[in-house]
């Protein structure tokens, strides 16, 4: 036969190998599987987190762009605080004001306190005099019963005594006078002072308020997209940015009644995406739903539509996503294949490509 005569065959054969090739290929993607071994169709799904304003206010700067990545912690925007600065030096003004109160209270007691002392000096000067006067009505009493002194010295020391008493409880309640103005003080001391702590406490929000006026990320991820732009006014908790984080990636698939009932929390899972084929992403499964649905609609096949279906989440290992975290996307469709039977064998299909 001529080489013109064999180069056809030549191709036929090609394309026969090929095709054979093909056909074992999908075989073992789509339903040679080992027994053991199940599959579902899913997609790689991520967190999503928004980062938002606390409070109402005007985007002052953001600092990342879509597709950046950013760590736990990196300032990602930042609102304008001017108003919430102006309070804060109107609260340390109050402050200051507050500390003064404390000081002249305090000076207020050390001043009624005197006035204390002095009332006690007075009353003791008060008693001894009323004691003087006691004591002279008494001798007068005594000359005048025997007609010794007449009846105008004996009236005379009865006033005085009488005056005596007077001056003494008038001394005693200037003493208990100062009683009640030290206790006043004291009041306000303690009212000046709480006016102290509560300033400080409206300084701590505001500062606080300031702080969350600058948005950081709190998870290592990816900027997703930004739902506001600068200069633009937002509501309280106004998304300003959306990021995927990255530490927390899975693909979700179903399975019927049958084999979802043979997965246990941690089974091991291998992930094929169709974007990537020649690479095998190892996961565990970490959730199987306890309610079951019907099958999702990407299901074609009629017969299955009618079957009942669990959830099952896989999810990657965070150690695995930061080595590959630039490649890392989400939507991604793709195959899971999950081992019902422990023992089970991974063909040779998801063994080669396996990331690490």
């Amino acid at each position: 036969m001529s080489v013109r005569a064999r180069f056809p065959l030549v191709i036929l054969l090609l394309a026969a190998l090929a095709a054979g090739g093909y056909y074992v290929w999908r075989q073992s993607r789509n339903g040679a599987l080992p027994d053991g071994i199940a599959t579902g169709n899913g997609r790689i799904e991520a967190v999503e987190i928004d980062v938002s304003a606390k409070s109402p206010g005007r985007i002052s700067e953001i600092l990342v762009d879509e597709g950046d990545l950013v760590k736990a912690g990196d300032v990602l925007a930042r609102m304008d605080t001017a108003e919430l600065e102006a309070k804060r030096r109107q609260a340390q003004a109050q402050l200051r004001r507050a500390i003064i109160s404390v000081d002249t209270a305090r000076t207020l007691i050390a001043q009624r306190e005197a006035e204390k002392t002095a009332a006690g000096a007075v009353l003791a000067q008060r008693q001894a005099e009323h004691d003087v006067a006691q004591r002279t009505l008494t001798r007068s009493e005594q000359l005048a019963a025997n007609d010794t002194i007449s009846q105008q010295i004996l009236d005379n020391g009865r006033a005085a005594e009488r005056s005596a008493a007077a001056a003494e409880a008038a001394a005693e309640a200037q003493l208990a006078a100062s009683d009640a103005a030290i206790n006043a003080a004291r009041a306000q001391v303690v009212d000046a002072e709480a006016l102290v702590d509560a300033e400080r406490a409206a300084i701590e929000a505001i500062d606080t308020e300031i702080d969350d006026g600058t948005l950081r990320a709190p998870r290592d991820g990816r900027v997703q997209y930004r739902v506001a732009q600068p200069g633009e006014v937002l509501g309280s908790a106004g998304r300003v940015l959306n990021l995927v984080d990255l530490e927390d990636v899975s693909m979700t698939f179903f399975l019927p009644t049958a084999q979802a009932g043979r997965v246990a929390i941690g089974t091991e899972v291998r992930l094929v995406l169709d974007a990537a084929p020649q690479f095998v992403i190892p996961a565990k499964a970490t959730f199987v739903a306890d309610v079951a649905q019907f099958t999702p609609k990407t299901v074609e096949s009629e017969e299955e539509r009618q079957k009942l279906m669990f959830r099952i989440k896989a999810r990657i290992a965070p150690e695995l996503l930061h080595k590959y975290v630039q490649q890392v996307k989400t939507g991604l469709p793709g195959v899971a294949y999950i081992k019902l039977d422990p023992m089970a064998e991974w063909p040779p299909i998801l063994t080669g490509g396996l990331l690490k």
